[in-house]
């Protein structure tokens, strides 16, 4: 083997590597961006569901008087 075909065999294989690496850093970035996305989402949904959990103790608290024990009119 001649110290030209190492040459472009070392060339090939540092393309080859410089070329998975490029696809790797662009599958990373997107991937981040993906997952900062739905951290979002789930920041959004938990204070919903903090907001709806609030209202429904609200509710309670307000139906919990002794109207509330009564039966129903159609028992």
């Amino acid at each position: 083997m001649t110290e030209s075909t190492s040459d472009n065999e070392v060339r090939e294989q540092l393309y080859e590597l410089q070329s998975q690496l490029a696809f790797q850093e662009d599958t990373i970035h997107t991937l981040n961006q993906i997952v900062t996305e739905q951290q979002q989402q789930l920041a959004r949904l938990n204070e919903m569901i903090n907001q709806v959990k609030s209202q429904l103790e609200s509710s309670a608290d307000n139906q919990a008087g002794p109207a509330s024990l009564e039966r129903p009119p159609h028992y």
